[in-house]
């Protein structure tokens, strides 16, 4: 079989090739001719598959290495019989470990206290829910709006958007939709961002278009007290010079992008695959994993539960290295800041999960041992 892969999928060579020949292409400008005679096609969110890729073509299976699949037309490939798969989950505890270091930095830039704050999730899915249960580790009290979860049942303690909005920090967890009954697309809009509180912080994570950037970069024009923080951005990757300025801190569509969580992506299609095929597994990410170093922290318990716990996050994941790393590209010529977007993107540095960091402290069972596990650290 003939596999044509996104070149930025971590190991796609290593776990398909014995399925195959495995052909690399850039994502982002993949063309109907690149894939004509393909029998699989492995894509990210940058690539758009629809009939205008795919028609004439050989490909019998499409698998996304992401969470989201609104980059694809699933009706053409149902019509097709083009089998399909994402891989759902897969960088949600690294897009919750965002938004945690988001908030330690901000809280220390700002000067408040974590615990005692009120948080707004829109959406308590894979990334939402593991939102929820680290900013409840950190003692902030967490209000979740998830229409779609609430009509099928499970929870009983869904609040309205009204009431989500009255909070200290609103974060956006949802899938992008333009379809009833819940559409997501400008979500947040004008209305949204005008009822926001004085001195909230809003984040989002999820799509671009889930929020009206031009509405929000208008906002924070007559609004300078909010904090925002966007990771991803309408029009991607030609994005607004502007509202790049305007946010208090602005990464490059990685909030994602721990190494774990994009090999666990890779393996989660390579099994879709496999399974579609019937063909053995025979790649494993977790091969491609190094435990990393345990980090001593018992010299450090006498200073504050928080401010330790920010010294293990931000120790492990610091989002204003990311955050600089973007800004740096408005020095470029505005032609050249598109591509310097995908560059950032393709070049990323490994980043891995708090799950992989153990930290040492005295005593683990204490107070500052049971936030940092339920933040997703080891703790001995």
């Amino acid at each position: 079989m003939k596999v044509i892969a996104d070149e930025n999928i971590p190991c796609v060579e290593q776990a398909f090739a014995s399925l195959g020949d495995v052909s690399l292409v850039s994502g982002r400008g993949m063309q109907p001719e690149q894939v004509r005679d393909a029998d699989i096609l492995l894509v990210r969110s940058v690539t758009r598959v629809d009939a205008s890729l795919l028609e004439g073509s050989s490909v019998r299976f499409v698998a996304s290495a992401t969470i989201g699949f609104d980059h694809v037309d699933r009706d053409y490939l149902q019509q097709q019989k083009i089998g399909f798969a994402t891989a759902p989950g897969s960088n949600a505890t690294s897009a919750a470990e965002y938004v945690v270091s988001v908030l330690m930095v901000l809280s220390e830039q700002r000067g408040f206290e974590l615990a005692g704050k009120t948080v707004g999730i829109i959406g308590c899915g894979n990334v939402g829910s593991r939102v929820r249960q680290k900013l409840s580790a950190l003692g902030m009290n967490c209000r979740v709006n998830d229409p779609p979860l609430q009509a099928g049942g499970g929870h009983d303690d869904f609040v309205s958007l009204n009431e989500v909005l009255q909070a200290d920090i609103v974060t956006v967890h949802v899938p992008l939709t333009k379809n009833a009954p819940h559409p997501t697309f400008h979500l947040v809009n004008e209305a949204f961002l005008d009822s926001l509180k004085p001195a909230a912080i809003f984040i989002n994570t999820s799509r671009g278009a889930v929020a009206d950037n031009r509405a929000l970069d208008a906002l924070l024009v007559r609004r300078n007290e909010l904090s925002v923080v966007l990771d991803v951005w309408e029009d991607e990757p030609a994005i607004s010079a502007s509202l790049l300025q305007q946010v208090d801190l602005g990464t490059p569509h990685i909030a994602g992008y721990s190494y774990d969580g994009k090999l666990r992506g890779t393996e989660m299609i390579y099994r879709a695959v496999c399974d579609y095929f019937a063909k053995p597994v025979q790649w494993y990410a977790a091969d491609e994993l190094q435990r990393v170093a345990s980090i001593d922290m018992r010299s450090r318990e006498a200073g504050s539960t928080l401010a330790v716990a920010r010294a293990a996050v931000l120790g492990a994941y610091d989002v204003r290295q990311d955050d600089a790393r973007l800004r740096a590209t408005l020095s470029l010529p505005a032609a050249e800041r598109a591509s310097a977007f995908d560059r950032l993107r393709k070049d990323y540095p490994v980043r891995r999960e708090f799950t992989e960091s153990t930290i040492l402290l005295d005593e683990p069972a204490g107070e500052l041992g049971e936030l940092l596990s339920g933040l997703g650290f080891k703790v001995e």
